[in-house]
C-alpha cells in the first residue's frame, strides 16, 4: 500500500487551511499539521514544495502535492492512493 502519510502546510488564519484540514477530516484521511508561522522552517519546506507562497500545501506520501485544494481535489487524490473507497 502507498505510503499514507499527509503533511499540511498552513496558517491558523488561513480558511483554504481551515476547509482542507476540514475534507481530509471528513474523507478519515491522517495528517501532519505544519503551522507555517510557528514551527521552525514549514514556511520554507511549503515553498520548496509548491515553488509557491500559496497555501494551503497538502503534501501525499507519494511525493504528489496540491496547493489550495478543493475538497474534491483532495477526495480523488485519497481515492487515487487508496486511502478512500471509491
Amino acid at each position: 500500500m502507498t505510503n499514507s502519510n499527509i503533511d499540511v502546510y498552513g496558517a491558523d488564519w488561513c480558511g483554504d487551511c481551515k476547509r482542507a484540514k476540514a475534507a481530509l477530516e471528513r474523507f478519515g484521511a491522517a495528517y501532519t499539521w505544519h503551522n507555517i508561522e510557528t514551527e521552525d522552517g514549514a514556511a520554507d519546506r511549503a515553498v520548496e514544495i509548491s515553488g509557491q507562497k500559496h497555501i494551503p500545501v497538502v503534501q501525499y506520501g507519494d511525493g504528489a502535492f496540491q496547493v489550495e485544494p478543493s475538497a474534491t481535489d483532495i477526495e480523488n487524490k485519497l481515492k487515487e492512493l487508496g486511502l478512500l473507497a471509491a
